[in-house]
């Protein structure tokens, strides 16, 4: 016997209880509830005289309206730290990768470059406190550890394989190299964007310590 989920009817029937139970937690209900005891007590004390019904409702039904909205959550995404702790983990994967895969000595020696440079920048420390004031560098690296290293590695593997069926052409060592080349210049000028950056703090810090001590 295969179970294949919840039938439409169950769902269909869920989702008015749900907002049953929305509505009976909401401000509206609460603010109406205290107005309708509000009107119970006139009851009681003999105010509402035979109108009682009317003014419960009546009063319940005004402190509804008057409740303010309610309002949704903000959603709450990932702060740049954690960001940085996932592609910590994806370059981890990466080093695993490209330690199972065969490629030719200058290019192993390219790419064991560019992942050393990579870990340097993730490593907790200085390098990961510049980064976590740079999304666009953040973004950058991750998308090079992701997606640019692994394609130049796997294009190379699929295009190695049919050229030993067919040789000739354009070398696939010599693109994987040019590919790996391209990365470590990008690594190197983000790296080197960051060195800048938190050079221009220094200068700036003794700058204003000057003039502090001139006033």
């Amino acid at each position: 016997m295969r179970w294949t989920g919840p039938s439409r009817r169950s769902v269909a029937t869920s989702r008015p209880s749900t907002r049953v139970l929305g509505y009976l937690e909401s401000k509206k209900n609460l603010v109406g509830s205290a107005c309708g005891l509000a009107g119970l007590a006139l009851t009681v004390a003999g105010a509402a005289g035979a109108y009682w019904p009317v003014v419960i409702a009546g009063l319940y039904g005004a402190g509804a309206l008057i409740a303010p909205p309610e309002r949704a959550s903000v959603p709450v995404f990932p702060g740049t730290a954690e960001q940085l702790g996932v592609v910590r983990e994806d370059l981890a994967r990466l080093r695993e990768y490209a330690a199972e895969v065969e490629l030719p000595p200058a290019a192993e020696g390219k790419l064991g470059g560019l992942l050393d440079l990579y870990g340097a920048l993730l490593e907790p420390g200085w390098g990961t406190e510049a980064l976590a004031t740079e999304p666009d560098a953040v973004h950058a690296l991750s998308r090079a550890i992701r997606l640019d290293v692994p394609e130049c590695v796997d294009t190379y593997n699929r295009t190695r394989w049919w050229t030993r069926l067919t040789p000739g052409g354009e070398s696939p060592e010599r693109h994987l190299e040019r590919q790996l080349s391209v990365l470590s210049e990008e690594a190197e000028r983000l790296t080197a964007g960051l060195q800048d950056r938190e050079a221009r703090r220094q200068q700036t810090h003794t700058a204003y310590l000057e003039e502090r001590g001139r006033s």
